[in-house]
């Protein structure tokens, strides 16, 4: 069968059996799709023989970039041991191993003093966040405070799609179609200066009055709320939404002051991604409960931990009878190749000195968002680290959006992919989010031909 012969097959079998996460199926089966055949080092070849720069991580996840020689090395290490034994009354070396490499790196940036240092495997973000959920609530109910149940969210937030984690959530066009399923919760003001839901024009104008409504949250509910569930300085999937200095070591200085924990979500801005291995180093805002998952294994197995401090622990240990046990657990709990492939992982961020390696990428980066703010469809460029979004507008000067069924941000997600660039928007925000290993001169071209998809989409 030729290339070609073999495209139309898979399409077609594609179109009618496969179907895809956050994608209308109707409009996905009337465009001629993308199937990947391989991918290399920050680039991806469709089976037409097309290559394309990643400018999406694979959705954010493959941070050292494809067929890294390192991770293939040590799955087919590990794959000459055993591919996966449970870790329900059992354990294996690469998990331990991980568990003891995590738990250090997390004390070398984020003490000195106590940090999170237990750590409970999942499979993915969202059950990274359900199981901090989980933890927090049973923490309470050990505690003797079992009237701890409720949890404080962010509007614009978003953890995950298990029901938990949508629960905290805050994005409605993500979320609001599951509302009857949900738990109750206290929502507070996001920090989105651009689109301040005070009606203030930015944080030197407010005095960050955002985190005066939560602190009124906090002094009137602190005795219902087990957790405040927070992703440290930039709200990814919400839009790319960078906080203002102060405010995340603020929202912990109001969790110690009323006696709440914070889960920080680092799903998406952990492993180097702010430009610091973990985005709380920023403020020295540690949590009680910190959720990791996307980068830890180079986007190449399912992986996720939830590392609790030692005081969050101990609340759950007690006679078999107590009943004290963690009753959550997972099929895949501690898989020994996505925990040989995450230590691998941790390996090359040394060696490569990732975040060091990222300050004059991040700086390019800087530069090219400063200059595409100046164009007439962009409210706001904003970024941290080698993260970044661009949000789109039909009007500049009244802030006004475009409609959602306009698909702005997609258009110019189309023009980029024409010109050999795959990325993927937030609705009307541009997202930019590319591998960390991404050589300079290929970052350059990715800004390049974003930068000019934004002018001819939005020109149309």
């Amino acid at each position: 069968m030729d290339t070609e012969n073999e495209y139309i097959e898979l399409r077609d079998a594609d179109r009618r059996y496969v179907w895809h996460p956050f994608t209308q199926m109707r409009e996905w089966a009337a465009e001629e799709p993308i199937i990947v055949s391989e991918a290399r080092d920050c680039f991806l070849k469709d089976m037409r023989g097309r290559w394309y720069l990643d400018g999406v991580s694979s959705l954010w996840v493959n941070i050292l970039g494809h067929r890294n020689p390192a991770l293939n090395t040590a799955i087919k290490e590990q794959l000459g041991r055993a591919a996966h034994t449970t870790i329900l009354g059992l354990s294996n070396p690469p998990a331990i191993r991980l568990a003891e490499r995590l738990v250090g790196l997390i004390q070398k940036r984020l003490g000195p003093g106590p940090t999170p240092s237990r750590v409970f495997y999942s499979d993915n973000g969202s059950t990274s966040v359900e199981v901090a959920i989980k933890m927090a609530y049973q923490y309470w109910q050990h505690r003797g405070e079992p009237g701890r149940s409720k949890f404080v969210r962010l509007s614009n937030a978003y953890h995950g799609d298990t029901l938990g984690a949508v629960s905290v959530g805050g994005v409605d066009i993500f979320h609001e179609a599951f509302r009857p399923l949900l738990f109750e919760t206290f929502k507070a003001p996001s920090p989105y200066c651009y689109r301040c839901q005070l009606g203030h024009t930015g944080p030197e104008d407010c005095g960050m009055a955002c985190l005066d409504a939560l602190e009124d949250i906090l002094k009137g509910h602190a005795h219902e709320c087990a957790a405040l569930v927070i992703e440290p300085h930039v709200q990814a999937a919400g839009g790319m939404i960078v906080f203002p200095k102060g405010y995340v070591r603020g929202v912990r200085e109001l969790c110690t002051r009323y006696g709440v924990l914070m889960i920080a979500d680092e799903v998406a801005t952990g492993f180097g991604r702010t430009g610091s291995t973990f985005a709380s180093e920023h403020e020295h805002a540690v949590p009680d409960i910190l959720c990791l998952s996307k980068g830890i294994t180079g986007g190449y197995m399912p992986l996720a931990v939830t590392v609790a401090t030692d005081e969050v622990f101990e609340a759950f240990l007690g006679e078999f009878g107590e009943m004290k046990t963690f009753f959550h657990g997972h099929s895949y709990t501690g898989n020994p190749l996505a925990c040989a492939c995450a230590l691998a992982v941790m390996d090359e961020l040394e060696r490569l000195d990732i975040p060091g390696s990222l300050k004059e990428k991040t700086a390019m980066l800087r530069g090219w968002l400063k200059q595409v703010s100046a164009l007439p469809q962009v409210g706001e460029a904003r970024g941290l680290g080698l993260m970044a979004g661009v949000e789109l507008v039909a009007r500049k000067e009244s802030r006004e959006p475009y409609a959602w069924q306009q698909k702005m941000g997609w258009e110019v997600c189309y023009e980029a992919r024409r010109q050999g660039v795959i990325i993927r928007p937030l609705g009307n925000v541009v997202v930019i989010m590319p591998p960390l290993v991404i050589s300079a001169e290929n970052l350059g071209r990715m800004l390049e031909v974003i930068g000019e998809g934004i002018v001819r989409a939005t020109a149309a």
